[in-house]
C-alpha cells in the first residue's frame, strides 16, 4: 500500500507520467470495438424485458417448498403454454414470472401449480401486472434520462466549457450503451430496479470526469503565455495527477456492488439483487474507463483545433525542434574543447570568469595601512 502512495504522490508531483493522449486512438479503437459488439448484442439477442414491463403474473410459492428450479419450471411452462422464469429466492420460496396473462388464466395457473407441487393453492400468492404500467416506467426512464443529459451538459458548459460538455456527454452515451450491451449479452432481466441502476451509474461517470476537467481547468488558465507545454501535454498530466484518485475511488465503489452481484445473486440466490447490481458493476467500471480514455483525450482533440490552441502547440513544437538540433550541434564542440583545453578551461566557458583576486593595495590610503 505504501508503494501505491507513493506511486500517486509521483503522479501527482508530475515525476513520472503515462501518455495517455499520445495513446488516444489506441482508447477510441477500444472503445469502438466494445460499442459496436455491445450494439451487435442488442441488436440480436435483444434485452430480455421483466415482467414489469411485458405484463403477466408473478407467482410466490411458500418458504422451503420441496420443489426444485427445474421442476417448477417445466410445470409452470406446461400449465401456461409458453416460457416462464423461475427463481429461487434466499428464504427457500421460488418466485414464478409468466408473461402475458389475464385474471382468469392466473387463478388457473395458480390451481395447476398448487396441485403439481403438492400444496394447498392458498400458500401460492399471485400477483398481476398490466403492460401499461411497464410502459409508465420506462416513459419515466427515458424522460429522467434525457432531463439528466440536458442539464449535464448546460452545467458544464456553463462551470468549463461547451468542448468539455460535449466530451462528457459523449463519456455517458458510451457508459450507457455499453453497460445495454452487457445486459442483452448476459441475459440478465431488465426490471425497474435496472432502470435505477442505470441512472445512478450516471453519476459516478461524471463524478470521475468533472474531477479530471476540474484539474485541467485551473492548470490551463494562462497557458498560451509559456510555449513550453501544449494543451494535450497539461491534459495528459492532469489525467495523471487524478489518476490513483479515480482508481481508488472506483474500487472502493466496486467492492460492495460486487459482494451484491456475485455473493447476494450468485451464492444466496437473491436473483433481484442482479438486476441492480449488474447495472451498477458495469456502469462503475466503463464510468472509470471513459473518463480517464475517452472523455480527456477528447476535450483535447476539440481543443487542439482552436486556433490559439493549435497557434501554441506549433510554436512548442518549434521551439522542441530548435532546442533538440541546438542540443544535437552543441556536442561535437564540446567533445572539441575537452579534447584541446584543459578542464578548468571548459568549466570556465560555462559558469563564467572567475572572480579577480583582492587588490594587494587595498591597504593603501587608510592610515594603518601606510608604509614608511
Amino acid at each position: 500500500m505504501s508503494k501505491l502512495g507513493n506511486l500517486g504522490a509521483r503522479l501527482h508531483r508530475g515525476e513520472i507520467s503515462y501518455d495517455f493522449i499520445g495513446h488516444r486512438k489506441i482508447w477510441y479503437g477500444i472503445s469502438i470495438l466494445i460499442t459496436i459488439t455491445a450494439i451487435v448484442g442488442l441488436a440480436v439477442r435483444g434485452l430480455n424485458m421483466g415482467i414489469d414491463f411485458q405484463g403477466g403474473a408473478v407467482f410466490t410459492t411458500a418458504k422451503n417448498i420441496s420443489v426444485s428450479v427445474s421442476e417448477a419450471e417445466s410445470a409452470a411452462e406446461e400449465v401456461a403454454g409458453h416460457e416462464a422464469i423461475v427463481q429461487k429466492l434466499g428464504d427457500g420460496s421460488l418466485r414464478i414470472q409468466i408473461a402475458g396473462m389475464d385474471t382468469q388464466q392466473s387463478d388457473k395457473v395458480k390451481t395447476a401449480l398448487a396441485e403439481d407441487f403438492n400444496v394447498d393453492s392458498e400458500s401460492i400468492a399471485a400477483d398481476l401486472v398490466g403492460p401499461s404500467w411497464g410502459d409508465q416506467i420506462a416513459d419515466k426512464a427515458w424522460q429522467g434520462l434525457a432531463i439528466f443529459m440536458v442539464l449535464v451538459v448546460i452545467y458544464l458548459a456553463i462551470a468549463f466549457e461547451w468542448r468539455m460538455a460535449i466530451a462528457a456527454l459523449v463519456a455517458l452515451i458510451h457508459d450507457i450503451t455499453i453497460t445495454v450491451g452487457i445486459y442483452a449479452l448476459v441475459g440478465f432481466e431488465v426490471t425497474p430496479g435496472t432502470v435505477i441502476g442505470l441512472l445512478t451509474i450516471l453519476g459516478y461517470s461524471l463524478y470521475d470526469t468533472v474531477v479530471v476537467f476540474d484539474s485541467l481547468k485551473e492548470q490551463t488558465k494562462d497557458l498560451t503565455k509559456q510555449t513550453r507545454w501544449t494543451y494535450s501535454d497539461v491534459a495528459n498530466r492532469s489525467i495523471n495527477s487524478t489518476l490513483v484518485r479515480s482508481i481508488n475511488t472506483t474500487v472502493v465503489a466496486l467492492l460492495p456492488v460486487a459482494g451484491l452481484l456475485f455473493i447476494g445473486g450468485g451464492v444466496l440466490g437473491a436473483g433481484t439483487l442482479n438486476d441492480i447490481s449488474l447495472s451498477l458493476f458495469v456502469g462503475l467500471a466503463a464510468g472509470a474507463y471513459s473518463s480517464i480514455f475517452i472523455a480527456t483525450p477528447l476535450v483535447a482533440d476539440l481543443k487542439e483545433r482552436e486556433p490559439q490552441i493549435a497557434a501554441l502547440r506549433k510554436r512548442v513544437l518549434a521551439k522542441r525542434a530548435q532546442a533538440a538540433g541546438d542540443e544535437e550541434y552543441s556536442e561535437p564542440r564540446g567533445s572539441d574543447l575537452h579534447d584541446d583545453e584543459p578542464e578548468d578551461a571548459a568549466a570556465a566557458a560555462v559558469v563564467g570568469p572567475r572572480s579577480q583576486p583582492g587588490s594587494r593595495s587595498r591597504g593603501r590610503g587608510r592610515a594603518s595601512g601606510k608604509r614608511r
